[in-house]
């Protein structure tokens, strides 16, 4: 089973940190009517995961992804990582996100997905808070380590039930592969623009599971600035030094130019569901259990 997901919070980075660029929201709006008209001819569905406060601002994007028939989930409110905020914060973070985007579309928000994946061994809590606010379904988990933390002890890169304090929920994590005896993930986001699709699809074949998650940000041609060291603090929330912020102007740009060539050719030439398809096949009983308490 290919699930195909994307995170949706662009428009509301660039009103709230980047200038309000109106020509920007234009390119932006051009990119996903291609990526829903490609999914209409293919007859696939994605989860969309949609920052809060994108049902706010711009409440127009996420009723159009959902009137197309496709899932909307939670991102967080703001785009926040979850292992940035005390439990207080990301409990009001996670409410506000919710009821944002159940009032935009008149439905209930099941999936979830953390900012850069950040629920990890220091923040288990966040399963509680997601549990306490509905959502059924989780994607963010990174089962091993990563620059932005990682969950390496998790130990399933397959959909498994995660219980912790009394609750159980779905975790559906990214899956990685293991080259130079490090796990690397290698379907979604910088990774999928860094390895070759040749590479992408022959790991996606090896593996009865796999999750691929794209950003809009990650499709456009053109490169992102060097952040200025007072933006990268107030964004990534850690030291802006510069060898920290080169190696995100690396990340953030490689493989740019290419990479809605190559999205186009995957989804054309596998088969893809949204998180609630493939939830509805799954027999969890056979799944394995992961307690973390």
């Amino acid at each position: 089973m290919n699930v195909l997901t994307f995170d949706i919070e662009e428009w509301y980075l660039e009103k709230a940190l980047k200038g309000d660029r109106k020509e920007r929201y234009a390119q932006f709006d051009a990119y996903l009517d291609e990526i829903l008209n490609l999914l209409d001819k293919t007859g696939m569905k994605a989860t969309f995961f949609c920052v809060g406060k994108m049902a706010v601002h711009f409440p127009e994007v996420i009723r159009l992804i959902s009137e197309r028939g496709h899932e909307i989930g939670c991102h967080s409110d703001v785009h926040t990582w979850l292992n940035k905020m005390t439990r207080h914060e990301a409990m009001e973070d996670t409410h506000i996100a919710v009821d944002s985007l159940e009032q935009c579309i008149g439905k209930k928000v099941l999936s979830y997905r953390a900012p850069a994946f950040s629920i990890g061994e220091n923040n288990k809590w966040a399963f509680e808070i997601l549990s306490e606010f509905g959502i059924k379904r989780d994607a963010s988990i990174y089962p091993a380590s990563r620059d932005f933390g990682g969950f390496p002890n998790f130990g399933s890169k397959e959909p498994t039930i995660v219980s912790y304090g009394g609750i159980s929920i779905k975790e559906f994590p990214i899956c990685t592969t293991s080259l130079f005896g490090k796990e690397f993930a290698y379907s979604g986001g910088g990774y999928f623009r860094f390895f070759p699709l040749w590479f992408v699809k022959r790991e996606m074949k090896k593996a009865p599971y796999s999750m691929c998650y794209f950003h809009i940000g990650d499709l456009l041609p053109e490169t992102n600035g060097l952040m200025s060291r007072k933006a990268y603090e107030d964004y990534f929330k850690e030291n802006g030094s510069l060898l920290n912020r080169y190696k995100r102007y690396f990340k953030s740009n490689f493989g740019k130019k290419n990479a809605w060539d190559k999205l186009q050719k995957l989804i054309v030439s596998v088969d893809f569901q949204n998180l609630d398809e493939v939830d509805s096949q799954i027999d969890w009983s056979k799944c394995r259990k992961i307690s973390l308490d």
